[in-house]
């Protein structure tokens, strides 16, 4: 376990995945804008997550806690999931006791729920962070002793909510507040002078987005209007990378990667978006990128479709659920997009009026004003 050298101010705990750390990292990097010592900012996360990574590239310590997370089902992995969730729980506490902050940050995930019960139990102020329409099962469990609850959409189940909006990366930021689509497309190869569709759907990837893309690519061959950057994931790459589409010269441009880490480039670049509904939506809406939303149909309490419908309300997106997404499907959804520029300028102006740029601030904010002054 790493160690601060100066007292902790914050504890923020959570992640396991990028929805839910870069959030939390956000939010950090919001409160050092505000004056806060980076040293007085800790991490608590999963031995099994993307923190060990990115939380010391960012700047700030780490405990990481054993566990993974428990199944909706009864499954025999369960008995050492609960294990693990008990033990680390028993650690989380006793980092909250040992490091006494003035305010823990809940984002999400196993070890959330550990710091989480270390608060309430040393009756320490608690911000629960929430990125989807319907919280997740940790903040429902610990919403009872919330002081407050930063959400990303209205009507958010949490008691003492206040919308902040879903924190971006800074890079994200910056970019969203000044696009440039002529150099982001220069940047990552794509033809300044085509419509470009991306196509992405987490780290992972997604077997039915990428089966029905990639058949949309091949009867789309020959279009020498159009872009595609396909974002492929580690799921199918090493299958798509053995065999690409073949395209003929001068029809479709085409780009496929494994992953994407210059979304701060992808963003601006793409007229048309095609992916999931997790945290996406947030920053589809900072560059109001209309998209063809598939929410991901295993999502706990079906939280990605109830995000999804929440920004196809607002006008910004058009919803496919997952088992109807086909080729035909897709091609029929995305021909009304691009043959039709100004319905998609209507849905990119109500994507991007749902916007929070400042949510990271917001978000800081909240915390600051929940923060314990006597410890």
């Amino acid at each position: 376990m790493s160690e601060g050298k100066a007292a902790t101010w914050a504890l923020v705990a959570g992640g396991g995945t990028a929805g839910h750390l870069l959030p939390g990292l956000a939010v950090a990097d919001a409160l050092v804008a505000r004056g806060h010592d980076p040293g007085t900012i800790h991490f608590v996360g999963s031995d099994r997550g993307v923190e060990a990574t990115l939380v010391p590239a960012a700047g700030f310590t780490l405990d990481e806690l054993p566990g993974r997370g428990i199944q909706r089902r009864l499954t025999p992995a369960n008995l050492v999931a609960a294990w693990g969730l008990l033990r680390g729980t028993s650690l989380g506490i006793a980092i909250v006791r040992r490091r006494r902050p003035a305010v823990v940050v809940v984002l999400g995930g196993h070890a959330s729920f550990a710091c989480g019960v270390g608060a309430a139990l040393a009756r320490t102020p608690l911000v629960l962070l929430e990125q989807n329409v319907r919280a997740g099962a940790v903040n429902r469990v610990l919403r009872r002793f919330a002081t407050a609850s930063a959400v990303s959409f209205p009507g958010t189940d949490l008691p003492r909510a206040v919308v902040t909006g879903n924190p971006l990366r800074p890079e994200l930021r910056e970019a969203a507040a000044r696009p440039d689509p002529g150099a982001a497309r220069a940047a990552l190869g794509l033809p300044a002078d085509r419509t470009v569709v991306a196509v992405f759907s987490g780290s992972l990837g997604s077997r039915r987005i990428n089966t029905a893309v990639r058949g949309l690519v091949e009867r789309w061959a020959p279009r020498s209007d159009l872009a595609v950057r396909h974002v492929v994931g580690r799921r199918d790459w090493a299958e798509h990378a053995s065999g690409p589409p073949v395209l003929p010269p001068g029809g479709l441009a085409y780009q496929a990667v494994e992953y994407e880490d210059r979304m701060d480039l992808l963003l601006p670049a793409a007229d048309v978006a095609v992916t999931r509904a997790g945290g996406t939506v947030a920053e589809l809406a900072a560059f109001g990128v209309p998209a063809v939303l598939v929410p991901l149909p295993i999502a706990p309490r079906d939280h990605q479709m109830a995000n999804a419908r929440a920004v196809e309300a607002s006008g910004g997106a058009v919803v496919v659920p997952d088992d109807e997404l086909d080729v035909d499907r897709l091609q029929r959804e995305l021909t009304a997009l691009l043959d039709h520029p100004d319905r998609r300028a209507a849905m990119a102006a109500a994507m991007r009026s749902t916007a929070r740029l400042d949510a990271a601030d917001r978000v800081a904010e909240l915390v600051e004003a929940s923060a314990r002054e006597d410890r």
